[in-house]
């Protein structure tokens, strides 16, 4: 596995001509598993974009460590999916596989198999011929662990995975989280659960738009950490309110 550190080297990015991240600098080692927490609107799924080279940086540099895209695997917000396009279960974990077939060639049966395997590992059996838009939450969730599965990647972005899905859901997929800790493939999720946070994360970066701590998360995530993060964030929101008006 091609492992690899990721470097923000005072990485700062603007979003709808706005500061959304200033002045980030640290590291994602390889084989970390690190949380992102802080207070909405802290910049989070901004710092995701960027890391996946979908937004670009203001200032600063994300270095990469010689990591290619396809070595990134990445899981949005389920609000940001399109679940009427009419996709089946099966072809969307089968989405997964594209490192294989590209945009032409024919699916193997190995991976096809091995589509099966990932379905079979997320607890949905039987279900590659359902519409994902007859699917509960934490199904669907479930089918996008499959793909990240099945697409095998080194570095596996995680933008709320948790959210809105059944206490059964989450216990299957963070069951999946251990299993790639156990590959040693380096993970980053955005989280608000501090109790997930500190459980299963050994390291956090905590952020409002600034970074407020990055290391072991029992150091990053104190009660003063947490009353400053969320300080900068309301007052981030106030100075907003005043561009506005």
């Amino acid at each position: 596995m091609n492992a690899a550190a990721v470097t923000f080297n005072n990485v700062s990015i603007t979003y709808d001509r706005h500061v959304a991240v200033s002045g980030m600098t640290g590291c994602f080692s390889p084989g970390s598993v690190t949380a992102i927490a802080g207070p909405n609107g802290a910049g989070k799924s901004t710092l995701l974009k960027a890391l996946m080279d979908d937004l670009p940086v203001a200032s600063g540099k994300i270095d990469r460590g010689g990591l290619r895209r396809q070595d990134f695997g990445y899981l949005p917000q389920t609000a940001e999916i399109d679940r009427h396009f009419p996709l089946t279960v099966a072809d969307t974990v089968m989405l997964g596989a594209w490192k294989e077939t590209g945009g032409f060639r024919r699916l193997s049966r190995g991976s096809a198999e091995k589509g099966l395997a990932a379905l079979h590992a997320v607890g949905l059996d039987g279900f590659g011929h359902r519409h994902i838009g007859a699917l509960s939450s934490g199904q669907f969730q479930r089918v996008l662990f499959a793909r990240l599965l099945l697409q095998d990647p080194t570095f596996i972005i995680l933008d709320e995975p948790f959210a809105a899905i059944d206490a059964a859901t989450t216990r299957d997929l963070l069951a999946i989280i251990d299993r790639w800790k156990a590959e040693n493939r380096t993970i980053v999720a955005v989280l608000h659960d501090i109790d997930q946070v500190r459980s299963y994360f050994p390291r956090t970066l905590l952020m409002a738009r600034e970074l407020i701590g990055w290391g072991d998360t029992e150091t990053v995530m104190s009660p003063a950490n947490l009353q400053r993060a969320r300080a900068m964030s309301e007052g981030a929101a106030a100075r907003l309110s005043v561009v506005a008006q």
